[in-house]
Formats: C-alpha cells, structure tokens, sequence
C-alpha cells in the first residue's frame, strides 16, 4: 500500500470514527466511550503524518508502535460500545471494527517490518 493511500484511509477511518460518534445516545456511557474513541480514533492518522517525518529509524519505528496503540484502544472501546448496544447503526458499528482490524494487522506488520530492517541496517 503506497504512504499517501495509507494517509487516506487513516483520514477516513478518523471520519467514519466522528460519523459513528455523532449518532450515539446522548447516555453517560455513550459519553466517556465517545471520549475515548474520539481521542484514540483520531489519533491514529495525526500520528502517521508524525511518523512520515521521523527522525530517525528508531522514532519512526516508535511513532508506528504508538499508532498501533491506539488503533487497538479504539478496537476494544468499539468492543464495548458494541457488546453493550451503545450505537444506533450496526452495519455502521461492525464495518468500523473491521477496518479497525484491518488498520491493526497493517501497522503490526510495518511494525515488524521496520524492526526488522533496522536490525539488518546494524549488521
């Protein structure tokens, strides 16, 4: 996947966040999942267009892993606000925790991959 198609469908994926975020109930449950999900949602394609500009392999490499972190927290509020019916459009919700999934397996191979390549940049 190119760097600007990736950049594009984390944009996206923070879009459909606030989409889904906009039609929850307005219940003190939905409100501090909504808080959270607004944050670690959103954060995930702010802090890819850090990760571009990293400065050095170790921080790139870093900048991902906390990409990684915080799909994985929107994975499991989206979890919750599933299991506990805290949404109001289903086909909405579950396509939202498949990209999520998606987006995860994506950065835990670039994860992996950078990794790798910097052990090999050191031998």
């Amino acid at each position: 996947m190119k760097r600007n198609e990736l950049e594009e469908r984390l944009i996206e994926y923070s879009v459909s966040v606030i989409g889904l975020l906009h039609s929850l109930p307005d219940t003190k449950t939905s409100n501090h999942l909504s808080g959270q999900l607004l944050r670690s949602g959103t954060s995930a394609a702010l802090n890819y267009g850090e990760a571009q500009s990293g400065e050095s392999r170790k921080d790139f490499i870093h900048k991902i892993k906390v990409i990684l972190k915080e799909l994985r927290e929107s994975l499991i509020c989206l979890k919750i606000m599933h299991r506990s019916n805290q949404f109001s459009d289903e086909v909405k919700m579950l396509k939202l925790i498949k990209e999520t999934n998606e987006l995860v397996a994506i950065f835990t191979k670039s994860a992996q991959t950078a990794e790798r390549n910097q052990i090999s940049a050191k031998t």
